[in-house]
């Protein structure tokens, strides 16, 4: 049995659908189902995607008029192949259940079309509209597990740190099992603030594999994070071997920005965006009560005992025109000569790379490829920022 690595980025929103309409309101206008396809496969060099707004019925109107034209096809064991990329159906739901102290965001996934049509349509009777992205469901969280777990699909937590809308950052307490099943969790996503050795801080975590993806509201943002794999084929159910570490099949690498980059790594005033020290005061510069606890502190109030067990390299990345001295020309350049942004990060020689580009960018791109970028700190709303 071979088994090949791929890059995988399972969080992407669609921003609008074919006709014109908002699907992510917050989303790209050029954030179409195919306009997605043709930037993971054409030049991001993305194996394997998860669009995470499926439900939308138009978006599964897209799709069946790609499949129904012969440039997708559906595959026996799940999954849409559209040129060199794979697609994975999922949805992004927003559950606050009478267990949740606040929202929470998860991710549902399914093989087939028909089974996405099938969700959309129980959905429809829990969710005010269905053809928006992240919508409220009228039922529990748990119910939302089981429907997923009793049709074949994958259940996963998304950006579970987040001060909004995530499952440690607002929905619980202390324990995830104040509102899901984990035996009913396929993997959890770590989100732009976290990384690996942050979230081994909590002992429950300790049997989930970890994914990081982009949540990309923007072409550009495809694969800003991301996972190398290893499957013997790109299928639904080769992912689903993956996230258990079945027969070989496993995530390998996880690529992702240093938590310094995430917009709620540390507590800060959303006002000033001066760093404290409290969550609960005001802000010693500007006076303003809203202060934004960080993701660092939440995992510092819920760490206790751990587990011991062996986690794939954390890789520090950034998007590759996030680099110093990476501007749209030279972007652009680099595609041109290398093909794909993945194959600039990691596969292109340095010679080739020096070949086309100045030598202060290959100097960057080959820091990228280490994780050794220097990094000031983003919070409350803000991003991080490469120095």
């Amino acid at each position: 049995m071979t088994l090949t690595p791929y890059y995988v980025d399972l969080h992407i929103h669609i921003g609008r659908d074919w006709n014109g309409r908002p699907v992510k309101i917050t989303g790209s206008p050029s954030l179409t189902l195919t306009n997605i396809f043709k930037e993971a496969s054409r030049r991001k060099g993305l194996d394997m995607i998860g669009v995470i707004d499926a439900q939308s019925p138009a978006v599964q109107d897209e799709l069946e008029s790609l499949i129904s034209a012969g440039e997708a096809a559906e595959l026996d064991d799940g999954g849409v192949q559209f040129e060199d990329t794979v697609l994975i159906l999922g949805s992004e739901i927003e559950v606050y259940d009478y267990s949740c102290q606040g929202p929470i965001h998860l991710l549902c996934y399914f093989p087939y079309l028909s089974d996405m049509r099938n969700f959309s349509e129980w959905l429809s009777k829990k969710m005010k509209n269905v053809s928006l992205s992240s919508q409220r469901f009228y039922g529990t969280a748990r119910e939302l597990q089981q429907y997923v777990k009793d049709h074949g699909g994958l259940f996963i937590p998304a950006h579970m740190f987040t001060p909004f809308k995530s499952l440690y950052g607002k929905g619980v307490k202390r324990t995830l099992k104040e509102v899901l099943d984990p035996e009913k969790i396929d993997a959890v996503e770590l989100g732009l603030s976290a990384d690996t050795k942050m979230a081994d801080q909590i002992g429950e975590l300790s049997s989930f594999t970890y994914l990081t993806n982009s949540d990309a509201h923007s072409l550009g943002k495809l694969a800003r994070e991301y996972q190398l794999i290893e499957l013997q084929e790109r299928t639904f159910e080769e992912l689903r071997l993956s996230l258990q570490g079945a027969k070989g099949r496993r995530v390998t690498t996880n690529f992702g920005m240093s938590p310094k980059m995430g917009k709620y790594h540390q507590t800060v005033c959303a006002h000033c965006l001066i760093p404290s020290e409290e969550t609960d005061e005001r802000c010693g510069s500007c006076g303003s009560t809203k202060i934004v606890k960080g993701v660092s502190e939440r995992i510092q109030e819920l760490k206790g005992a751990t587990q011991e067990r062996e986690r794939p390299p954390y890789v520090y990345q950034v998007p590759l025109i996030s680099l110093p001295g990476v501007g749209k020309r030279t972007y652009e350049k680099l595609l041109e000569s290398f093909g794909s942004e993945m194959r600039v990060i990691h596969d292109v020689p340095e010679n080739q790379l020096q070949n086309v580009v100045p030598d202060k960018v290959t100097q960057a791109i080959l820091d990228l490829r280490l994780g050794s970028l220097n990094i000031d700190a983003g919070g409350g709303g803000r991003y991080g920022k490469v120095r």
